[in-house]
């Protein structure tokens, strides 16, 4: 299931790509223009856009370009524009497909499916700036350099990076990384923690002490 960003200033059209990505078992949210568009993705993560390009006051193109500067994430345009510059100005601002009016929904579903499909296939690498986790590789790098760390440590990096922003407890911590069953005062914690910190050097500044909670990965420093 995928969270999609629906954005058209005609009703119909939103609740008729609604319905049938419902049908898909995604969630939605709509939003009838770009303003209200960016508004809620400041607040909210998503993993598609689903994007009008005529649309009043702020057109698809310049609300896409602002979503970029916020989050990369992958968007099809729905457009009655046919033109080839129309296209691939599109795509060289970041789309990632093109879906002309009037259009199938269950076509558009398709598109939806391979962009997520492509996606989730490379989620297995979670970026920050110059900090690259590859679950695939069980690899760890910064600055394209390789930090060798203790396998609890990848966990406990693993866990953190996967729950970024939210606060996380102690117990929810040690139940993941050391399993339920693991009979542990917080002191184990805190040395993986400040051995993590360490390991990671600028980047272990990301992991903040919630006092009385846990621990919790910033999103932005």
């Amino acid at each position: 299931m995928a969270k999609i960003l629906i954005v058209d200033d005609e009703e119909k059209i939103r609740e008729m790509i609604g319905k049938f990505a419902a049908h898909e078992g995604h969630e939605t949210l709509m939003a009838e223009d770009g303003k209200k568009a960016l508004e809620a993705f400041r607040k909210e993560d998503f993993d598609l856009v689903i994007l009008d390009v005529m649309m009043p006051e702020m057109d698809g193109y310049e609300t896409l370009k602002k979503m970029k500067e916020i989050k990369d994430v992958p968007c099809i345009f729905l457009t009655a524009l046919g033109q080839e510059y129309d296209r691939i100005y599109g795509f060289d601002i970041g789309a990632e497909d093109y879906v002309t009016k009037p259009f199938s929904p269950k076509e558009l579903m398709m598109r939806v499916k391979v962009i997520l499909k492509r996606e989730n296939k490379a989620s297995s690498r979670i970026v920050v700036e110059d900090m690259v986790l590859d679950e695939d590789a069980h690899t760890v790098t910064i600055n394209g350099e390789r930090v060798d760390l203790a396998n609890k440590e990848y966990e406990l990096l693993l866990y953190l990076l996967k729950n970024r922003g939210n606060a996380l407890t102690r117990q929810q911590i040690i139940s993941k990384v050391w399993g339920y069953e693991y009979d542990s005062d917080d002191r184990t914690l805190d040395t993986h923690m400040k051995l993590l910190r360490k390991d990671l050097k600028e980047y272990g500044n990301y992991i903040t002490t919630i006092r009385g909670v846990g621990y919790r990965f910033e999103k932005e420093i």
